[in-house]
C-alpha cells in the first residue's frame, strides 16, 4: 500500500484524481490534498473520496500549511508519496526536506530538476533510485512528466544509461506549443496554407496552446529546462545560466509591458519570420525549434534549426513532441514521438510513476 498526498489540484491534479478514480487504484490511497488556500487530510489515513474531494476541500476550514502536510505524510504507517502538481519554484526547493523525512516525490514540476545544480544534486543524493542510499523503504523520486508529459522519454534515457549505452546526442522538439507553431508555419507541403507567423501565434493562443504570454514559449526557456533535465540524467552538469538559448521573440518586443501589447505588435515582424521561412524553403528545408544535448561535442543548446524534408522532425504534425536519442547501441537513432502536452497525458505520466513506486515498495 502507498499513501499519496497531492499538492496542487488544478488542471493536472484534478485530472490525476479522475484517472485514479476511474481505475479504482486500490493500492494507491489518496490521503491528503492541498492547494494554495486550503488542505484536507484523512483521519487515520483512510482514503479520501476521489469523487467528492472538491466539495471536501472547498468546505475545509484548515488553511494550507505545507509543513503540517509533510509532517502528516511522513507519519504515515505506509510508504508515503507527495505528488507536486504545481509549477512552483518555492515548492520544488522543499524536495530535499521531504526526502529527508522519508517521503517520496512524484512531479511534473521542472524547477527542481532544471534549476540550481546544487538542489539537483541534493535531490539525487537523497533519492534511492537516483543514486542515494538504497533500501525498500527509502524515498524515491520520479519525474517522467517533466519532459514530454506522458511520453517515456526519461524512463528510456535512464534505461540507456543504466545498461551502459553511450549517449551521443539527444535532439528533440520538446515544446508542443513551438511544434504547433512551426509545423503550421514552415511546411514544404503543396497543400499548406500560407499564413503569417503572428496569425498562427494568435490561433495557438486562442486554442490555449501557448502560455498566457506567448513570449514565455517563444523565449525558449521551457525547452531549455527540458534539455537541462535530459542532459543531467545523461551525466552532464548542464546549467540554465550557461546553456545557449535562442530567444526568437524579436528584440524590440522582449521588453514590452504586456502580452496584449506583444500580440498587437507581433504582425510588424511577420516579414522577419517570413524571410527565415522562405530562405529555408529555397534549400528544401523547414524551420523547427529544437533542443540539443550534445554529450560528446559539448554543443548543447536550444535554437531554431533548418531540416531537410527527409528528416523525421520535418514531417511532424499538430503539437506532437519528438525526441531522438543517438547512442552507441542506436547509431541511427531511437525516436520517441507523440503528444507531449496536456492534462490527460501529463497525469498519465504521473500515474505511471506512482505505480512504479508501488511496485518497487511492494516488491513486484
Amino acid at each position: 500500500m502507498v499513501h499519496v498526498g497531492i499538492v496542487g489540484v488544478g488542471l493536472v491534479g484534478s485530472e490525476l484524481l479522475s484517472q485514479l478514480a476511474a481505475t479504482q487504484a486500490k493500492r494507491l490511497k489518496v490521503v491528503g490534498l492541498t492547494n494554495s488556500r486550503k488542505m484536507i487530510v484523512s483521519e487515520n489515513y483512510a482514503p479520501l473520496s476521489l469523487t467528492s474531494w472538491q466539495q471536501s476541500l472547498e468546505s475545509s476550514t484548515t488553511a494550507s500549511d505545507l509543513n503540517q502536510f509533510v509532517k502528516y505524510m511522513s507519519s504515515s504507517p505506509e510508504h508515503a508519496v507527495i505528488v507536486d502538481c504545481t509549477a512552483s519554484d518555492a515548492v520544488s526547493q522543499l524536495y530535499p526536506s521531504w526526502l529527508s523525512a522519508g517521503v517520496s516525490v512524484v512531479t511534473p514540476n521542472k524547477k527542481g530538476f532544471s534549476g540550481s545544480l546544487d538542489l539537483y544534486k541534493q535531490i539525487e543524493s537523497l533519492a534511492a533510485n537516483l543514486g542515494g542510499s538504497t533500501g525498500n523503504n527509502k524515498p524515491l523520486v520520479y519525474h517522467e512528466s517533466t519532459v514530454g508529459a506522458g511520453l517515456p522519454v526519461l524512463n528510456t534515457l535512464a534505461d540507456l544509461v543504466k545498461t551502459g549505452d553511450e549517449i551521443q546526442t539527444i535532439e528533440g522538439i520538446f515544446s508542443g506549443t513551438l511544434s504547433y507553431l512551426f509545423n503550421n508555419f514552415s511546411s514544404l507541403s503543396a497543400d499548406a496554407k500560407k499564413e503569417s507567423f503572428s496569425s498562427i501565434v494568435k490561433v495557438a493562443k486562442e486554442l490555449g496552446y501557448t502560455e498566457p504570454d506567448p513570449r514565455d514559449d517563444l523565449n525558449g526557456m521551457d525547452v531549455a529546462r527540458k534539455v537541462t533535465i535530459c542532459g543531467r540524467l545523461a551525466g552532464l552538469d548542464l546549467d540554465l545560466s550557461t546553456l545557449p538559448v535562442e530567444n526568437i521573440v524579436p528584440e524590440p518586443l522582449q521588453a514590452v509591458a504586456s502580452a496584449d501589447e506583444f500580440m498587437a505588435k507581433l504582425p510588424e515582424f511577420d516579414d522577419h519570420f517570413s524571410k527565415l521561412n522562405e530562405d529555408a524553403k529555397k534549400d528544401g528545408q523547414v524551420l523547427r525549434y529544437v533542443g540539443l544535448v550534445d554529450v560528446k561535442g559539448g554543443n548543447s543548446g536550444v535554437k531554431l534549426i533548418r531540416y531537410p524534408a527527409s528528416h523525421p522532425f520535418a514531417s511532424l504534425s499538430g503539437s506532437d513532441n519528438i525526441i531522438k536519442f543517438t547512442t552507441k547501441y542506436f547509431p541511427n537513432g531511437l525516436i520517441i514521438q507523440g503528444a507531449g502536452a496536456g492534462a490527460a497525458v501529463t497525469s498519465f505520466g504521473i500515474y505511471s510513476d506512482l505505480l512504479k513506486i508501488q511496485e518497487r515498495v511492494e516488491g513486484y
